[in-house]
């Protein structure tokens, strides 16, 4: 898993990236049958977009994420919302063996992985997980569907060409969050011996500028991938962009299920 996230990245991540709708937590509470004696890990859990709410239908959610930034923002938002049965650890997938040992006979209802499969090594962390799980729980993976660069709508095709031009690469790729991402996750859910379901959640949402910014701010390396500063491109997209708003994003929540049955 990267980790890479840290500092203004960060910051973006907490303030502008969408939570889950209640339909998305719902799915995975019903999928595996979550309660109040149960233990959720959310693993990459970045600023606790998924934690927080799932932590209201669980005895207590374990956040796990490589980034001390991340898990900073993250500890503030839950005391925020006064939550109190989260606890946010620093580490990695690698790390779940690690946890097993932590948790001693404790075992998960589910593990979540949302946004971060990318960055991760599927064909060791899948089989890793099996043994923290009771019966009938299983992993849930959660991606968002189409990015922002490119959405079916003019204002992403602009967008998409001013990061272009600032990045110098061909913006074509997905982060996996497509049919072939998906595909993936499936193939090795199935290959660790999981049984795999699949749902979805979409809605429309109207995005302001500064959302839309914030949003592609909050997926870069803390690191601007060229010598403008992240102030310049912010308005160099306004410029281009003053003639499309609103804007309206197509949000497609994901959710494969393997469950260990």
């Amino acid at each position: 898993m990267g980790s890479d996230f840290r500092g203004e990245t960060a910051t973006y991540y907490a303030k502008y990236r969408r939570g889950y709708p209640p339909a998305a937590v719902d799915a995975i509470v019903e999928a595996f049958g979550l309660g109040v004696d149960d233990l959720v890990v959310d693993l990459g859990c970045g600023t606790g977009q998924l934690s927080v709410p799932l932590a209201a239908r669980v005895r207590a959610v374990v956040g796990v994420d490589p980034e001390p930034d991340m898990l900073t923002l993250a500890r503030r938002t839950g005391t925020e919302q006064a939550v109190t049965n989260v606890s946010w650890l620093l580490g990695a997938d690698t790390d779940v063996p690690t946890l097993g040992r932590l948790l001693g006979e404790r075992s998960v209802g589910a593990v979540t992985v949302a946004l971060a499969i990318h960055w991760m090594d599927r064909d060791t962390l899948f089989p890793a997980i099996r043994p923290l799980l009771r019966p009938g729980g299983g992993i849930a993976v959660v991606t968002n569907g189409t990015p922002l660069w490119l959405q079916d709508a003019e204002w992403s095709r602009i967008l998409r060409e001013c990061l272009e031009a600032w990045t110098g690469a061909s913006l074509a790729g997905a982060c996996q969050t497509d049919e072939a991402g998906r595909r993936l996750n499936r193939e090795a859910l199935t290959s660790a011996g999981y049984r795999v379901a699949e749902s979805s959640v979409e809605y429309h949402a109207e995005l302001s500028i500064d959302q839309l910014i914030g949003g592609i701010f909050s997926a870069m390396s803390a690191e601007p991938p060229h010598s403008s500063t992240r102030e310049e491109f912010a308005a160099q997209v306004r410029d281009a962009l003053a003639g499309h708003q609103p804007m309206t994003e197509h949000v497609s929540v994901w959710l494969q299920f393997g469950h260990r049955d």
